[in-house]
């Protein structure tokens, strides 16, 4: 039992240095090389990093760990899916930080997952559903939702109308997000709320592609506009 806790130690320490690392896409490749059940825990500890690069570089290792994993065992990346969607239930007396970014990365990363566990995650923007109160949460949701709609938009369905409330969110990250989200998804019903988050000049920080990039509500906003006239 001491070499287990001292051997579970040594781990979280070289997944720690590894997602500090200058080089981040060496260390997602040396991540990888990890059993994909050893390395879990270790990651899902820095899911509440206050390092917000540590943060996002977790999610992103996460997702890759997932998909490495549903390619092999199935089954084994369903129980951590499934961890993933108690961490978001009141019932587990834990905030679940991080949750919905991991399902959104590792569902674009895989098919099948996503094929399974999409309407799951879209859940959550239903009041009647498993909606999220928290602006924090809804931050991950959001994300999550674009990530996955990228990559497989036939997966991501939504009732138009149902991102409003996030439109509306005191959260200029939220709002920024939920403006985005709506164009990609084709809600052209919502094109009154875009534009009015023009002049919306609060800045933001997001994790766009492996990086954290400042923008804008207006920004956003204007991208999910130029969607809907695709």
């Amino acid at each position: 039992m001491v070499q287990t806790v001292a051997g579970s130690r040594a781990l979280k320490r070289t997944v720690s240095a590894l997602l500090k690392a200058p080089d981040f896409e060496k260390s997602l490749h040396e991540l990888r090389r990890f059993p994909a059940r050893q390395v879990v825990n270790p990651l899902f500890s820095f899911l509440l990093s206050s390092d917000e690069e540590v943060r996002w570089r977790a999610v992103t290792a996460m997702g890759a760990v997932l998909q490495d994993l549903a390619s092999t065992d199935m089954g084994a990346a369903r129980v951590i899916m499934r961890r993933l969607m108690w961490s978001l239930n009141d019932e587990s007396g834990g905030i679940g930080w991080g949750a919905p970014e991991v399902m959104g990365e590792a569902m674009a990363r895989h098919e099948s997952l996503a094929n399974e566990y999409a309407s799951i995650l879209t859940s959550y923007c239903y009041e009647e559903g498993n909606f999220l109160e928290y602006e924090a949460l809804q931050r991950g949701l959001l994300w999550a939702l674009i990530r996955l709609v990228r990559v497989r938009p036939a997966l991501v369905r939504i009732d138009p109308g149902r991102l409003n409330i996030f439109l509306r969110s005191r959260d200029p990250v939220v709002r920024g997000l939920a403006a985005w989200a709506t164009g990609l998804l084709g809600h052209h019903s919502a094109r009154s709320q875009l534009e009015s988050l023009r002049g919306d000049k609060t800045r933001i920080k997001l994790y766009l592609d492996r990086s954290l990039q400042e923008t804008t509500v207006e920004e956003l906003a204007l991208t999910g506009l130029a969607c809907l006239d695709q």
